[in-house]
């Protein structure tokens, strides 16, 4: 696989162009391109610093060391707040006397610590009704996370603010608080892939000692921000767990979803 993305960059072309012509051979300023990508690859680069880019829920996204690496397990979020709307969608329609609520039909979502934008997106594309806000603390990731907005004419679709997790936002009551927090823990650092530890910016995937100190702040901090019954919905892993649904005890219709390892991944919670 990235080999096959080094080629792809080094060529400039999509995955469908490489396997129409296989016979395609390299100039030799493209053999030289190519080898210099294996040459920062070979030093444990991950190939999407390299190429500059990362697929997720099928948007092409410009990633760099500012912002983590967009992974696939992400995407169960994604799926976990579509889910949640066609299952409120169809409650409605059930109760035909029922005036249909405004978050529903348009549903007000903040992305807590967007880094690439790339669940703010996602959401936007699926969504054409939802007003959404995206937060990060670093500004070199929002500036990521703006040009992928652009790229995919999402810009007057999503609110970009420089903040800690909510805080400073404007007052207003969401109907949906998403993020992908840091939450891995220095006790877990030699567990996680040298090229993880290495490249990526460290304050998006470790959150302290035991990987629950981000969580701790942001799941009052969106209990504030949600009108009632509003959703949290955050990526979690299998470690933190078991903590993370002790510290939602005071919410309701708690539920965790495996990613397709069967390790828990997304946890999400009704105020």
């Amino acid at each position: 696989m990235n080999a096959e993305l080094l080629i792809m960059f080094t060529l400039d072309c999509d995955r469908a162009y490489l396997y129409a012509h296989p016979e395609r051979e390299l100039t030799s300023d493209e053999l030289q391109r190519y080898d210099e990508a294996l040459a920062r690859r070979t030093t444990g680069i991950p190939a999407q610093y390299i190429t500059g880019h990362q697929e997720f829920w099928g948007l092409d996204l410009i990633v760099s060391p500012a912002v983590l690496i967009p992974r696939p397990e992400t995407e169960h979020v994604v799926e976990t707040v579509l889910g949640l709307m066609s299952s409120q969608s169809q409650d409605q329609n059930q109760d035909q006397d029922q005036k249909p609520r405004t978050g529903v039909s348009a549903p007000h979502i903040v992305d807590v610590g967007t880094g690439s934008g790339a669940i703010a997106l996602a959401l936007a594309k699926e969504l054409p009704s939802a007003e959404i806000d995206a937060t990060d603390i670093s500004v070199e990731a929002l500036e990521v996370a703006r040009a992928n907005a652009a790229r995919h004419e999402l810009s007057s679709r999503i609110k970009f603010h420089q903040a800690d997790l909510l805080t400073g936002l404007p007052p207003r009551e969401f109907d949906f608080v998403v993020s992908n927090p840091p939450y891995v823990g220095e006790s877990e650092e030699d567990s996680v892939q040298l090229e993880v530890r290495k490249f990526e910016p460290r304050n998006a995937v470790f959150a302290g000692p035991t990987g629950l100190e981000l969580i701790d702040r942001l799941i009052p901090q969106a209990h504030e921000a949600l009108r009632p019954g509003g959703w949290l919905v955050f990526e979690i892993s299998g470690t933190i767990a078991d903590g993370v649904r002790g510290r939602l005890s005071s919410w309701t219709d708690v539920e965790i979803t495996n990613d397709l390892q069967g390790i828990a991944r997304v946890i999400r919670a009704r105020k």
